[in-house]
């Protein structure tokens, strides 16, 4: 079963070459995935030497223009807590095929997290083949069904996206509080603040297998391996029930 990314694909699976701090030298120290679901992105980065999470994001994939390329990522879910932050990326092509991000953002490693520009390589993978077989699979973003976010005052949610591109899976997670409150125009708008995320990633190799499992809530987010890996056949905007929770989904390809 040789990997492959499909021409009639609407999704992207890549993996981060090296991040540059400006002025500083470009650095590589985490195994980091992407993947990109049409409109809706699970972004995971892994620190090598200590195997715990550098960076844990998902949300929305929004195009804002073609050329340049330039894509602004909304974090419905963040481990460094940037809601608020806006994540817009400048990209271009590289001579050996990658992409260089370029952009500034909050840099959590220096006191204050203070607005750097940034420099980011990024490479595309092939999709890993699963269980469906060569040339073909199945691709979805969900997110977690959280009907009373919009309730007045302050509410603890749990926010679970779980995405798969073939034979690759990512689950994060996030207990969250949402609170309205009156910005200086008179607008509501809600705050919000999270706690640790709790992420998991499988691989298909004759079966789902654990590459990274980490964080408290850990043993609640959904395994491949413990029946979520069947047929399935989604619309975006269906609400389905995954190993007792309910989801939206958000993002559905399937090639065959």
């Amino acid at each position: 079963m040789a990997n492959e990314n499909p021409a009639q694909s609407a999704c992207r699976f890549s993996t981060r070459i090296s991040i540059r701090w400006l002025p500083e030298s470009p650095q590589e120290t985490t195994d980091t995935i992407v993947m990109s679901v049409k409109d809706w992105y699970l972004d995971l980065r892994m620190e090598r030497e200590t195997g715990k999470i550098d960076w844990a994001i998902a949300g929305q994939r929004i195009v804002e223009s073609r050329e340049p390329l330039r894509v602004s990522f909304s974090h419905e879910l963040d481990s460094h807590n940037a809601f608020e932050s806006i994540d817009c990326g400048t990209f271009v092509s590289l001579p050996n095929g990658d992409d260089l991000e370029t952009g500034t953002m909050p840099r959590p490693d220096l006191p204050g997290t203070p607005e750097t520009e940034y420099e980011e390589v990024w490479r595309e993978l092939l999709f890993r083949a699963g269980p469906e077989g060569s040339g073909k699979g199945l691709s979805w973003v969900l997110e977690s069904d959280d009907e009373n976010v919009e309730k007045e005052g302050e509410v603890t949610i749990t926010k679970t996206f779980i995405g798969r591109i073939w034979g690759t899976y990512l689950a994060l997670q996030q207990v969250q509080t949402h609170t309205r409150e009156t910005d200086p125009k008179g607008n509501l708008v809600i705050k919000k603040s999270g706690t640790e995320v709790s992420a998991r990633r499988e691989e298909w190799n004759s079966g789902w297998k654990e590459k990274y499992a980490v964080g408290a809530s850990v043993n609640d987010l959904p395994l491949m391996a413990g029946g979520l890996g069947g047929e399935v056949s989604w619309s975006v905007g269906d609400k389905v029930v995954v190993q007792g929770k309910t989801y939206v989904v958000r993002a559905f390809e399937e090639i065959s």
